[in-house]
């Protein structure tokens, strides 16, 4: 594959092996893949199929593969403030209150930085609990602290993890929510790893479907912003991906309105 360096991100014939013992597991095979500025990208697959592997590569938190991984134009050698990584385990410091928190993400000569904190606790919706402990937040405003830890950095391209996997129902679609409105708003390119299809469809400007270590299919999915998880149109972009991994069996939530 001709690399396109007007891209953000280029991927030619990415592949990972694992070595378990004397076996040799490939967890990726000869993935190509080009992603826009501004872009949100939902990857989504089961658990073992590659996805996660994918999204540390292009991180730079995995650098042992074959194949190319380019990030605007340059070959992704190790972890950089310009890709931004939010994972499923929030990972903040609990002896540190919020505002601390994302300070100690930022350079030491950073300039401004109550400014960059007080900007990144709006934008999450966070303002008045600067102060507040890990352990005295939600599991939801926890991972806004997180969301505003990798902001403050003004990364390119945020990587999302399975954010929000381990959040109740309710407050995972209250994230999602909040994870659209922040990337409308900040025009920041997102890659997000899932494995929920109705999470997948309602973020996604384009939609990867992986198995195996591969890339299966992609769907540009063209429904307006806010999207509406009930409407006719939505629900047939589910079961278009739902029939990609059960087959002809019918959707459980597919319906017509």
């Amino acid at each position: 594959m001709e690399l396109n360096n007007t891209r953000l991100i280029n991927i030619s014939r990415l592949t990972k092996t694992f070595q378990n013992g004397k076996k040799k597991i490939e967890a990726l095979r000869d993935i190509n893949l080009e992603i826009d500025k501004g872009e949100f990208v939902s990857i989504i697959g089961a658990s073992g199929c590659g996805k996660s592997t994918l999204l540390r590569i292009i991180g730079g938190l995995d650098r042992e593969h074959k194949g190319k991984v380019l990030f605007e134009g340059k070959i992704v050698t190790a972890p950089s403030r310009q890709r931004g990584f939010i994972f499923q385990d929030i990972r903040l410091l609990p002896w540190l209150n919020v505002e601390d928190n994302i300070k100690f993400s930022l350079p030491p000569d950073t300039s401004d930085v109550d400014k960059i904190v007080n900007e990144k606790l709006e934008i999450v919706n966070l303002k008045g609990f600067e102060k507040a402990y890990p352990k005295q937040l939600s599991g939801g405003m926890a991972q806004r602290v997180a969301i505003a830890r990798a902001l403050a950095n003004q990364p390119k391209v945020l990587l999302l993890d399975e954010p929000f996997g381990a959040l109740d129902a309710i407050t995972k679609i209250k994230m999602q929510e909040e994870m659209l409105r922040i990337w409308e708003r900040e025009k920041i390119t997102m890659i997000l790893v899932t494995h929920d299809i109705d999470e997948a469809v309602y973020l996604g400007s384009r939609v990867i479907v992986m198995a195996s270590g591969s890339i299966q299919k992609m769907y540009n999915i063209k429904l307006p912003n806010p999207r509406s998880r009930i409407s006719h149109e939505f629900n047939i972009q589910k079961e278009i991906i739902y029939k990609e991994f059960f087959g002809n069996e019918e959707a459980p939530f597919a319906y017509s309105i």
